[in-house]
C-alpha cells in the first residue's frame, strides 16, 4: 500500500491551489480579457490529471517502471531544452523576455519542470552505483574526478536553463539539488563547501550579467541595506549603503497584503491586493494573497502541511533499501522544500525574487503535473518499503516459540534448540538423561515446530 499521508496531503494542496486560483485571478482575467473561471478551470483540469497520474504511478512496480520514467524525463527533457534554442518564436514565444515555454495550441508547457524530475532521478541512479566504489577517505581531487561526469551534465543544464532561458530560479534549485545529492551519495563536507562557494560565485556572475538582474538585485538591497548597516561598524557603512535604490514594489505590496490579512484574514474572495495592487498574486505571490484573505493562520497550516509532506517523503527515502530510491526521495524532498523556501524568502524580501512557484499551489499546469509525477514515483518506492517491512514481520512470525505452560520445566529455547548439559558426575545421571530425552521428543512433536 502506498503512503496515504503523502497522497492525501498532495490532494489537499492541489485542491487548495484550484480554490486560491479562482479567488486570486480576478486581475489576470481582466488583463487577458477572459472569463472569470478560465484560470481556475485550467488549474482544475491539471490538478485532476495530476491526482490520476499519482494514483496510476503508485500502482506500478518500481523495479520495472521507475527507471524508464526517470530516464525518459531526463533524456527527453535535456534534448527539449537544448532544442528550444533553435525553435522558431511561433513555437517558443518570448514571454517577459524569456523563452521558457513551448506553446502547443492553447497550452504552454515548461519543459524544465519535467526535466527537474529526470535530472534528480539520473543523479540518484548514477550516483548510487558509486557509493560502494568510492575509496576510503578520498582527497578533494578524488572527489572531483568521481563527480566530474555529473558536473559536466550540470554545467550543460545551467548553460541552457540559466543563460538560454534566463531562469536563475530553476538554476539555483538544480544547483542545490545536485550538491545535496552528491553529499548523500558519499561526498565530503569539503566538497560540499567548495560547491557552495562555486555556486555563490556563479550566482554573482549571473546577477550582474543582465541589466534587469542588476536592477532587481539593487532593488532588493535597497530594502535590506538599512537593517544590515545598523549592525556593521561605522567605517563599513559608507561602503554598503546605496543612496538611489528603491525597495521592490512587489515585495512591499506582498508585505502589505500579509499585514492587511492579520491573523484570520479578510475572508475568502474579499482581498483587495488582487485587484492589480500585487501583480502575479495567483502565481509567485499566492501565499501572500492567501494570507490577506484567510489570515496568517492559514499560512501556518499550509507550511505545516508542507513539513508533513517533506517528512513523509524523507521517511520513505530512509526506509528504502536501495540507494537509488533513497537518493531520489531526498531529491524530490529538496525540490519541494527549496522551491517553497526560495519563493517565500523572495516574496518577503529575504532574497531577490526568482520567480519560482509555490509547489502544488501556484497557477501553472506544468509545475503541478511534473511534481505530481515525482510524487507518484515516491509512492512507488513507499509501496516497496511497506512490502519489505511486511516480509520482515512475516519472517519474524515464523520463528518457533514454546508453550511454557504445557512444557513446564523444559529449559530449552526453541529458536536456538539448545539443551543444557548434564553433569556426568551427578548421581542419577541416567534418570536425568532419560527425562531430558523425553522432554526433547515432546518438544520436537510440538505442532508449532
Amino acid at each position: 500500500m502506498p503512503d496515504r499521508i503523502i497522497y492525501y496531503t498532495v490532494i489537499i494542496l492541489l485542491t487548495g491551489g484550484v480554490v486560491f486560483t479562482y479567488s486570486l485571478s480576478f486581475y489576470a482575467t481582466v488583463n487577458f480579457n477572459v472569463g472569470e473561471f478560465t484560470f481556475a478551470t485550467k488549474q482544475f483540469l491539471f490538478a485532476s490529471l495530476s491526482i490520476v497520474t499519482m494514483w496510476i504511478l503508485s500502482r506500478l512496480n518500481p523495479d520495472v517502471w521507475i527507471h524508464k520514467i526517470g530516464m525518459t524525463f531526463f533524456i527527453g527533457g535535456l534534448i527539449t531544452i537544448i532544442a528550444m534554442e533553435f525553435l522558431p518564436s511561433s513555437i517558443v514565444p518570448p514571454i517577459g523576455g524569456a523563452t521558457r515555454w513551448i506553446k502547443i495550441g492553447p497550452l504552454s508547457i515548461a519543459p524544465v519542470e519535467f526535466y527537474k524530475i529526470g535530472f534528480v532521478y539520473f543523479l540518484a541512479w548514477s550516483m548510487s552505483r558509486k557509493i560502494d566504489s568510492s575509496i576510503e577517505k578520498p582527497t578533494l581531487m578524488d572527489e572531483l574526478q568521481l563527480f566530474l561526469p555529473y558536473i559536466l551534465i550540470f554545467l550543460i543544464s545551467i548553460l541552457f536553463i540559466g543563460i538560454g532561458q534566463k531562469d536563475l530560479g530553476q538554476t539555483m534549485l538544480l544547483s542545490f539539488s545536485f550538491l545535496i545529492l552528491a553529499f548523500f551519495a558519499g561526498g565530503s563536507r569539503r566538497f560540499f563547501s567548495l560547491g557552495l562557494s562555486g555556486l555563490f560565485i556563479v550566482f554573482i556572475i549571473f546577477s550582474i550579467s543582465q541589466p534587469h538582474r542588476v536592477q532587481r538585485l539593487l532593488s532588493w538591497w535597497g530594502g535590506v541595506q538599512e537593517p544590515i548597516a545598523e549592525i556593521m561598524p561605522d567605517f563599513m557603512r559608507q561602503y554598503i549603503i546605496f543612496e538611489n535604490t528603491e525597495s521592490q514594489f512587489q515585495v512591499s505590496q506582498a508585505l502589505s497584503a500579509i499585514s492587511n490579512g492579520g491573523l484570520t484574514g479578510q475572508g475568502l474572495g474579499n482581498g483587495i491586493f488582487k485587484y492589480g495592487y500585487l501583480p502575479e498574486v495567483h502565481t509567485d505571490f499566492i501565499l501572500e494573497g492567501v494570507a490577506e484573505e484567510l489570515g496568517f493562520l492559514s499560512i501556518v497550516v499550509i507550511l505545516t502541511m508542507f513539513l508533513i509532506l517533506i517528512q513523509r517523503i524523507l521517511k520513505v527515502a530512509n526506509r528504502s533499501k536501495e540507494p537509488r530510491f533513497m537518493l531520489f526521495g531526498i531529491g524530490i524532498a529538496v525540490i519541494i522544500g527549496l522551491g517553497l523556501l526560495i519563493n517565500t524568502y523572495g516574496a518577503t524580501g529575504l532574497l531577490p525574487m526568482k520567480g519560482l512557484p509555490v509547489p502544488f499551489l501556484s497557477y501553472g499546469g506544468s509545475a503541478i503535473l511534473a511534481l505530481s509525477i515525482g510524487i507518484g514515483m515516491v509512492l512507488m518506492i513507499s509501496k516497496r518499503g511497506v512490502e519489505e517491512d511486511k516480509k520482515d514481520d512475516f519472517s519474524e512470525s515464523l520463528q518457533p516459540s514454546i508453550n511454557r505452560d504445557e512444557y513446564d520445566g523444559v529449559n530449552l529455547l526453541k529458536e536456538e534448540r539448545e539443551i543444557e548439559y548434564v553433569d556426568f558426575e551427578h548421581d542419577g545421571y541416567f534418570e536425568e538423561y532419560e527425562k531430558r530425552r523425553d522432554q526433547r521428543n515432546a518438544y520436537s512433536r510440538h505442532p508449532e515446530f
